[in-house]
Formats: structure tokens, sequence, C-alpha cells
């Protein structure tokens, strides 16, 4: 008589996988908005737009991942923020063009689920969209034991916002002479981690890991009262490609940002990779945020006041540079 094969003994637990499904959805309550619909019986995430009186709502999405820093957290064990850094890789993204994250799914794709550790990454994602004041709705998570060794897992996530129509941000109001302000990151947020793992030895690794594994900061909510008080004319999210892709990306043919190097304090972390990597400052600037996690362009007239409402909302900001015509260059550093 030849043995019977099942789903559990070709490496996939449905029990195991409902029992953290079902502790899922007492997480997420807590971010429930009032556009989020329950209905157990749905096979889609669905999301009431009327409560929010758009008049011409434009929706905005993003997806992206934590990457490689996940390799750190598997390194050291800790596993209660990358679900932080996973929420705020998107909702900052959609940020950029002033638009209100509305809701969240995640997809978590694991070799074998380990219920303790998985709980800390929804821990994690969970606190990214109260950060965010964005709904968790949905999500999915696939046991894929011949496709992940272990308990080695990824994240990969989809928000979508919403912004007015005519006030949309995408960088086409930028003028010579408006003023580059940046905002402070947490560190390395969730980019540059092949590298830096390349430049620190594993001990290294374990050594600094309280400090790479610091979450991604979320500016949703002061650069959303911002918006309420000013006209802000371009933004940027400073993540793979950094100073030299991100930060150029809303900047009309023509012009170009003069960045002032010094301007803001480079956290410690980015010089030890350099130098423990060898990285030359220009491969640095093209990989890393540098110390800035969040740009915005405005206009001379109002530096003054943007500053002073971002610190009324305990948030520091600093002026690294401005808009110059250059046809010929993006980003040029002093």
């Amino acid at each position: 008589m030849p043995k019977q094969l099942t789903y559990k003994k070709a490496g996939v637990d449905i029990e195991g996988a409902n029992r953290f499904v079902d502790a899922i959805k007492l997480m997420s309550k807590s971010t429930m908005n009032a556009g989020a619909i329950n209905r157990p019986g749905s096979f889609g995430a669905l999301f009431d737009l009327n409560f929010l009186k758009y008049k011409k709502p434009i929706l905005v999405s993003s997806t992206d991942g934590v990457g490689t820093k996940l390799l750190i957290a598997n390194l050291v064990g800790k596993h209660d923020t990358v679900g932080i850094d996973l929420v705020a890789m998107n909702v900052n993204d959609v940020l950029c063009t002033g638009a209100r994250p509305l809701f969240f799914l995640d997809y978590i794709a694991i070799g074998k689920i380990n219920q303790k550790t998985m709980k800390s990454v929804m821990k994690g994602i969970v606190e990214g969209c109260r950060l965010a004041n964005c709904a968790l709705i949905g999500g999915e998570t696939a046991e894929m034991p011949d496709m992940y060794k272990g308990e080695d897992y990824d994240l990969a996530g989809f928000t979508v916002g919403v912004v007015e129509r005519d006030r949309i941000i995408d960088g086409s109001a930028i003028k010579y002479n408006d003023v580059l302000i940046g905002l402070p990151s947490s560190g390395l947020h969730s980019n540059g981690y092949s590298l830096a793992r390349k430049a620190l030895a594993p001990e290294e690794q374990k050594e600094y890991a309280q400090i790479l594994l610091k979450p991604t900061c979320i500016y949703v909510k002061p650069v959303l009262a911002l918006l309420e008080k000013f006209d802000i004319n371009g933004m940027a999210h400073m993540t793979g490609g950094a100073w030299y892709e991100k930060l150029t990306k809303v900047l009309p043919k023509g012009l170009c940002f003069s960045v002032k190097k010094g301007s803001w304090p480079v956290p410690r972390i980015f010089n030890l990779i350099q130098d423990k990597g060898h990285i030359p400052e220009h491969e640095m600037f093209r990989t890393f945020n540098m110390g800035i996690g969040f740009c915005l362009v405005v206009s001379p007239k109002d530096v003054t006041g943007v500053q002073a409402f971002l610190r009324s909302r305990k948030l520091d900001s600093f002026v690294i540079g401005q808009v110059i015509q250059d046809p010929k260059h993006k980003v040029l550093f002093s």
C-alpha cells in the first residue's frame, strides 16, 4: 500500500496558516478607518471612497518590499520593525504626489510559518499602518517550502492613496531659486542593504544590528498637515537611486538641484559602511539616503514658515540646497 501524501506532508500547514490569519484579523482591527468595509464572504478587500468627500478624487498606488534588510532581521532574530519598513516604503511614495494613504495590503512568502516570528512581523505592519493613518484591509501569506529555506521569508506590500486632481504634486511647479528642504532619515531606511552587507562582516552586522534595523521614517502625518498650510512645489522619497535618481525625478527640464554637503548631519553608520567597504563617495550618494529620508521643494518665501511648522510637529528639517539653471546636470554637490 503506497504512502498517502497530504499537503501538510508536502510542507504546507493549512491549519497553522489559518491560526495565523485569525491572529492577524485581531491585530488589524486597530487600523480600520471609516472607509474600510468588513465583508467576511468577500474574496477581495473593500473600501468606500464616499466618506472622503473628494470632488475629483485621483487614486495613487504603490507597491514595494523591504529587500535584504530582512537578512539582518533573520541574522539577529529581530522581526518586529521590518513591517514598519514595508508600510513606509509604500506610503511615503504615494505621499510624494500629495496623496493621503487610504489602505494597505501585505504579502508574506515563507518556507515554513513560525507563528511567533510572523506575529512579530505583523506587529510592525500594524504599527506602520497606524503611523500612516491607513487601514490594513487585506493580505496574503504563502507557505512555499520548496521556494524558501526553513523560516526564510520575504515581504511585499501595496497601498492606495487619494488626492484631489487639482492638488496633485508632480514637480512641474518647481522654479529657479526654489529651496530644497531635507527631512532626516533614521538611518539606511530600507535601501542599500546588499552593499552594506558586503561592506560589513557578519559579526559587524550583528554588532550594529540595532542601528541597521531602525525602521524607515513614515512622513505621512506631518507632511499632509504641511500641505494644508503651504504650497509645496515638489517632493521626493529618498529610496533606491537616492540623490541621483529619486531626488531628481521631480525636476523640470533645464533645472538642477545644487546641494550643499555638510548642511545636514550624516549618521555615523554611513561613514562606517563607506570606510569598511572602501566605497567611493559618488556610490554612497547613489545608493544611500545619507541621512535625508524625504525632500521638499518650496518657494524661498515659505522656507521659514515650513520649518517652523515642522518644528511644531517635532520634526527636524534642514535647508540643504536650491534649484539652479543647468541643462547638463540634474544634481550638483558643493
